[in-house]
C-alpha cells in the first residue's frame, strides 16, 4: 500500500476509533474539507470541531470499499453508519477525494448519499 494509501486508511480507522490525534495526524496544518451543498472548512482547529457531530452517538464504522490513486490524490469509497442519538442509524454511502501533500491530507472533498430505509419503500412495479 502506497504511503497515500496508508494516511487515508489511517484516517478512517481514527473516525471509527473516535480519535482526533490520529484523524489530525494525516492532516496538513492548512486542511480544506468541503461537502457541497453542507460546508467548507479550512484549518485542522475547524477540522477538528465537524469530527464528532452532536448529533450522533458513539463512533461510527466507516468501511473502505474501494482506494485508487494516481498524481497525488487518492479517490476512497465506502459506506458509513452511525447512531442518532435521538434513536435510528444514519447510513450513507460516500466518495472522498483526497488531495495529499507529503503523504498527508491537504484537501478532502466528501460527496455524501443518505440511503432510504429499504423496508419503507413500496416494492416495484409488477413486483
Amino acid at each position: 500500500m502506497s504511503s497515500n494509501k496508508n494516511t487515508v486508511q489511517q484516517y478512517i480507522d481514527g473516525f471509527n476509533q473516535s480519535d482526533h490525534a490520529l484523524i489530525l495526524a494525516c492532516l496538513t496544518d492548512d486542511v480544506e474539507w468541503l461537502m457541497p451543498g453542507a460546508f467548507h472548512l479550512v484549518g485542522k482547529d475547524a477540522f477538528d470541531k465537524e469530527i464528532e457531530n452532536d448529533a450522533f452517538a458513539g463512533s461510527p464504522t466507516v468501511r473502505i470499499t474501494r482506494m485508487t490513486e494516481e498524481n497525488e490524490v487518492v479517490i476512497a469509497e465506502g459506506t458509513v453508519r452511525v447512531a442518532w442519538k435521538a434513536g435510528g442509524f444514519l447510513d450513507a454511502v460516500f466518495c472522498d477525494v483526497f488531495e495529499m501533500e507529503n503523504a498527508r491530507i491537504r484537501r478532502l472533498i466528501t460527496y455524501l448519499v443518505t440511503l432510504k430505509d429499504r423496508g419503507s419503500e413500496p416494492p416495484p412495479s409488477g413486483a
